[in-house]
């Protein structure tokens, strides 16, 4: 009966990583895809910089949203039926986006995939909090390195089935979405197979949302987040735009330096767990942090010689967000789910401003400089677009310093 109970613990844990690893496997492509689609929504849709930008805030939006009420659905009616549910409606959401036909049936099409994005982040985020016990850097990089493997060949797979010809009709953007979007059925296998433990803190002990508000590490490490993730879905949407009219690369090889920078990004989340945990959560968000932006700084100052400096900032960005959701974890062990959901949606909210931002500082900036000559001015343009992105990382690694210290002081380093 023992080894029965012990066979049925290893079984069913294994299920819960599968959920895990799968779930961030397939959040992974939905949200890197978009850096090779985007240039032809833009030319079958006619639209510019700052429409991108916006396209780019309202999935944002959408992610906000979903982070805002999915820890009390959690509660309401457990992980695994949330899980389920978050898988099911990204794949209708690429029905959706297939059907689009115009910018704004486009916008809602991607607000919903988004939507359903920012639940299974939630979920799995909350999962990964109570089944991590041990060495929870380490885990917490390792399931979030399926993310970075997904998003490493997430742009050749989308370049290459955007040309795929099937019965003569040619899927393009739309026809790779609803491919890519419909294998997130897959990870529902493992989670309706899987028994989900749920929180057992009793609402008496549970770190109420007015006691976050309070906690100065808490908005600490909201802006951190705020400003690492900025820099992180800046490169996915961004990157390829900028190699493409900037320095005229085609399509190709424009996915390629995206799939680099994800590959750096892939083993970063791999390797670099051990190592976090071996030196702190947070003096790691310090040194990689600011290495990105070095790196980022590096690429731009360099042009085009230097363009492998931009994949490279992905071994920096890669372990900013699960690093993070360690230190939460870790910190407010009693209502990890209160304390994720109160990070994620604060920096949901910074995210849509930073989406917008990148695409206004292109717009505006080229503006400024059409005497130049169009090419000219886009090229300006998207090199100050890409230096916020680069900004935001190395004020990622300054409050990650003033968390530090504050920590420090308190004798509360983890």
């Amino acid at each position: 009966m023992k080894l029965k109970n012990v066979w049925s613990n290893h079984r069913n844990y294994a299920l819960q990583l599968a959920t895990v690893f799968i779930g961030f496997l397939m959040f992974g492509f939905s949200e890197n895809v978009k850096g090779p689609a985007i240039p032809r929504m833009q030319a079958d849709f006619h639209i510019d910089e700052m429409q991108v930008g916006t396209l780019l805030s309202l999935n944002s939006l959408g992610y906000l949203i979903a982070c805002s009420f999915t820890a009390l659905l959690v509660r309401r009616f457990g992980i695994k039926y949330i899980s389920v549910f978050s898988f099911v409606f990204m794949a209708f959401s690429g029905i959706l986006i297939f059907l689009s036909h115009n910018y704004t049936s486009l916008a809602w099409s991607y607000f919903l995939m988004y939507l359903g994005n920012g639940m299974l982040e939630i979920a799995l985020a909350v999962l990964g909090a109570r089944i991590f016990i041990k060495n929870t850097g380490t885990m917490m990089n390792l399931a979030h390195f399926f993310y970075g493997l997904s998003s490493t060949f997430a742009p050749l797979i989308a370049s290459g089935l955007m040309s795929l010809t099937l019965f003569g009709y040619t899927l393009d953007w739309r026809g790779m979405y609803l491919i890519i979007l419909m294998l997130s059925l897959i990870p529902v296998i493992p989670a309706l197979l899987s028994k989900f433990s749920e929180d057992q803190t009793a609402e008496e002990d549970r770190m109420p949302f007015s006691q976050l508000l309070k906690d100065k590490a808490a908005w600490l490490v909201v802006i951190i987040l705020t400003f690492g993730v900025i820099a992180e879905m800046g490169v996915g949407g961004w990157l390829v735009n900028f190699l493409e009219k900037a320095y005229g690369w085609n399509a190709q090889s424009a996915a390629g330096m995206l799939s680099a920078f994800f590959l750096c990004f892939m083993l970063a989340r791999l390797l670099l767990g051990p190592f976090i945990d071996r030196i702190g959560f947070t003096l790691s968000l310090v040194i990689l942090a600011g290495f990105s932006g070095i790196c980022t700084l590096i690429a731009i100052i360099a042009g085009e010689p230097g363009a492998i400096f931009f994949a490279l900032a992905g071994i920096g960005i890669a372990p900013i967000y699960p690093t993070v959701m360690a230190l939460i974890a870790r910190r407010y062990a009693k209502g990890s789910d209160s304390a994720i959901t109160f990070t994620v949606t604060l920096m949901g909210i910074g995210n849509v401003i930073g989406n917008y931002l990148i695409g206004v500082i292109i717009d505006g900036t080229k503006n400024l400089h059409a005497d130049t000559g169009s090419d000219t001015a886009l090229r300006t343009g998207l090199q100050f677009g890409y230096g916020f992105i680069g900004l935001c990382t190395f004020l990622c690694a300054l409050f990650s310093i003033v968390l530090y210290v504050y920590l420090k002081k308190r004798n509360e380093l983890i």
